[in-house]
């Protein structure tokens, strides 16, 4: 059976990072990555940039240190093509708040720069990503030359992510290519409107994002604001949503800190809830009947075309099924602490990240909570888990994937309490294939809930067998076995 071909669309953070070394351990008739593509996140998308190089840095670092302690050197995945790297979003379509300044400093990775600033690479890596100087001396194109060969197990793209995107799937037979997005989905999104029959040719879109019985995990905690009358403190910052637009008065900063808090949705979907929509419009045979409201302001992108030569298949993991699979505090350490792994460089580097992000997950626990008995949630590593073990023709009916048949999920994109929340009709009434204008208002069916053909058909993952056994395939795949 081929392997996977697979785009990952990212936002390099913790479980990114460890969703991307999943797919590169892989073996190589599991899956092939060609792309990287980048988007702004729980992390500024420069930054996404630097995380991606480092992790590169450390699986150079660990092939080598394999190599000398004669263990098998792993990442065919990586090594059978060179992925390309290219950057994509930095801000969400339209006005909405930035939620990347908001969640910068929460991720793990972003402190190891500063605690262990000798683990940086070198700022000569930009280089890569920026054009060739004209006129430019030999030694200056020695220099040049010298940080490709650093830099070898990828390639770099001077291009925005969705022109890239949309080239490889035009390079490649339809049904070739399938996008594994682990971010919010602005790059798809843009690449989707460029060429909507271009991006069509993917064999399936794999989303993690959203939450539909499940709470959200959009649930910031505001500054105290009990500490305005404090004597030793002088002052409180300004919340990073900004969505009021207004002077900076007391009233603003009380509605952006309310608005900071969002039960019901998912990071992915919030962060750009019109992308998400946009997106999931596309599995509709009427995409038009389930497209977002056009708001006023920046980053309108246009209407798809009335008639598409097909529909998006998408595959949606929700924190519903990702929450489960748990990576336990105790049995990563027991993993990576084992002497064959103790002098590993890739163990060393993911230990400095995930310990601070175990602390950040105690810090949210109940009180008295045993350190030990923590759990990081693989939201991202599991749909790139699901990409590997799809290959897997010969596995039993009790070891497959479970999903939905084409399910009515829609993305509220302007809901003061909603935005980002994903909606399904609950209300138990009938779904007919209705007969006339598939445009005209129904009595009673606002939205089109209850027309077959103004629905989208999001099949939503409900049943995994992996949720026990997950995290030790992840552990001894990306670090090898102990």
């Amino acid at each position: 059976m081929a392997p996977n071909r697979i785009i990952i669309d990212t936002d390099p953070g913790v479980d990114d990072v460890l969703a991307m070394l999943l797919a590169f351990s892989a073996t190589r008739d599991e899956v092939e990555v060609v792309m990287l593509s980048l988007t702004f996140g729980n992390v500024k998308v420069q930054d996404c940039l630097r995380n991606v190089v480092t992790l590169f840095q450390y699986i150079e670092k660990e092939r080598a240190w394999r190599r000398d302690h004669g263990r098998p050197e792993g990442f065919e995945a990586l090594l059978a093509r060179k992925p390309i790297v290219a950057v994509g979003a930095e801000e969400p379509l339209a006005e909405q708040m930035m939620v990347a300044d908001c969640f910068h400093g929460i991720d793990g990775l972003g402190g190891i720069y500063h605690s262990h600033p000798h683990l940086t690479p070198a700022e000569t890596w930009k280089s890569l990503f920026a054009p060739t100087p004209n006129n430019v001396t030999p030694e200056v194109t020695a220099e040049l030359q010298k940080v490709k060969d650093e830099h070898s197990l990828f390639t770099p793209s001077l291009k925005p992510a969705h022109e890239e995107m949309l080239q490889i799937l035009r390079d490649n037979d339809p049904d070739t290519i399938t996008i594994v997005a682990i971010g919010p989905l602005t790059n798809l999104a843009i690449a989707a409107a460029t060429d909507p029959e271009a991006f069509l040719r993917v064999k399936e879109v794999v989303v993690m994002g959203g939450a539909i019985d499940a709470p959200g995990n959009m649930g910031l905690q505001p500054p105290n604001l009990a500490l305005i009358n404090s004597p030793s403190v002088t002052c409180i910052a300004v919340p990073n949503f900004n969505l009021i637009k207004q002077p900076d008065t007391p009233l603003r900063r009380m509605l952006n800190e309310r608005n900071q808090i969002t039960p019901g949705a998912e990071f992915n979907t919030y962060a750009d809830s019109i992308a998400s929509a946009r997106v999931f419009a596309l599995t509709s045979p009427n995409p038009r009947t389930t497209m977002p409201p056009v708001l006023s302001g920046k980053g309108q992108l246009p209407a798809y075309p009335e008639k598409l030569s097909r529909q998006l298949k998408l595959k949606l993991f929700p924190l519903d099924i990702t929450s489960p699979h748990l990576l336990p505090h105790s049995l990563f350490t027991t993993h990576t602490t084992s002497p064959a792994l103790s002098t590993s460089p890739l163990a060393f580097w993911t230990t400095l990240f995930l310990t601070a992000t175990y602390a950040k997950i105690l810090s949210l626990s109940p009180p008295n909570t045993d350190p030990e008995t923590l759990g990081l949630e693989l939201h991202d590593p599991l749909p790139i888990w699901y990409c590997l073990t799809s290959t897997f023709s010969s596995a039993p009916e009790t070891a497959r994937w479970e999903f939905t048949a084409g399910e009515d999920i829609r993305v509220e994109t302007a809901g003061q309490w909603t935005r980002g929340c994903c909606i399904v009709d609950r209300r138990g009434r009938e779904v007919k294939l209705r007969t006339g204008d598939v445009d005209a208002d129904v009595v009673g069916d606002a939205g089109g809930w209850g027309d077959e053909r103004r629905r989208n058909r999001v099949e939503r993952c409900v049943g995994s067998p992996w949720i026990e056994g997950f995290a030790g395939e992840l552990l001894g795949r990306v670090f090898g076995e102990v």
